[in-house]
């Protein structure tokens, strides 16, 4: 029998983290286009802590490139649900790249971008956003056991971000009193929310397709971009919880709320009528087929 190495004894194989199940509820919504809609909510949710948006206000390019800004989180997004082996490696990438994020935020108050609370709050802000998205953009709200799994799902992608089970509530119950908390004590309209949540008509044209394609684009870029600040700014603000829009000062009124609700109800009756190939994004698509 082969005698056990005490260096064997005393460093047992580390585990990689599990991605969400393919059968889960992630990977139905993550990868759809709706998913499009909701992420400026969530994101404008992360910079609302001071920590949080002192860092984006500070290291990101999310003003000068937006667009690219964009798909690149929305890549990464993709990656830490569908990837796979691509999903871990992207955590690991993601943690690496935030190592050298630091700074003074707004009070005054050092803060580094992998500090557990503040990791964990730019990850913890994605499930009450799906949660409530999809009582507009789905057929339905989600039941009790589904909210369960879908919290469930959230906290296995936390850990393939490298988010240590310690600093997330480990239940959905044990979720809101720790929602709560960060609205009442923590979250607040930073610079960045600020900008995020304002009609911004300095945003330039997408710089995608062909030549042509993009040069008409520049030329009516003019003349659409109003409408698509607008939009922008009512869905941002729409599908945020209310409970974090009313921490945040932000303005919502009936008739808004009666405009969502229409626009909700045609997405959700239409676009589950489409072939898969146009409902969801090509990373997400692939691997749907590839696990079929």
């Amino acid at each position: 029998m082969r005698r056990v190495q005490a260096s064997e004894r005393q460093c047992p194989t580390r585990t990689e983290p599990e991605p969400p199940p393919p059968d889960g509820i992630l990977w139905d919504v993550v990868g759809e286009v709706r998913q499009l809609l909701m992420l400026p909510s969530a994101l404008t949710l992360q910079v609302a802590h001071p920590a949080v948006g002192a860092g984006v206000d500070e290291h990101s390019v999310f003003r000068t490139d937006p667009w690219g800004r964009g798909e690149r989180s929305i890549q990464s997004f993709l990656l830490w649900v569908y990837g796979g082996e691509e999903g871990i490696a992207e955590g690991r990438r993601l943690r690496e790249l935030h190592k050298n994020i630091q700074g003074v935020d707004a009070h005054g108050h050092r803060y580094h971008a992998l500090t557990p609370a503040y990791y964990a709050w730019v990850h913890a802000t994605g499930f009450p956003t799906y949660r409530h998205a999809q009582r507009y953009l789905g057929r339905r709200p989600y039941t009790d056991d589904e909210e369960r799994q879908l919290y469930a799902e959230w906290l296995q992608v936390g850990r393939v971000l490298g988010i240590h089970d310690r600093d997330m509530p480990p239940t959905r119950e044990e979720f809101w009193p720790y929602w709560r908390r960060m609205l009442a004590e923590e979250i607040e309209p930073t610079r960045v929310v600020r900008e995020l949540t304002e009609v911004n008509t300095d945003i330039p044209p997408p710089p995608y397709g062909p030549r042509a394609v993009r040069w008409a684009l520049r030329t009516v870029w003019p003349l659409v971009l109003p409408g698509f600040a607008r939009f922008r700014r009512f869905m941002t603000v729409g599908l945020m919880p209310p409970d974090a829009r009313d921490a945040l000062g932000l303005s919502w009124t009936p008739r808004q709320e009666r405009r969502l609700r229409r626009l909700g109800r045609v997405l959700a009756r239409t676009l589950p009528l489409l072939p898969e190939r146009l409902r969801f994004l090509p990373y997400a698509r692939r691997a749907r087929a590839a696990r079929r």
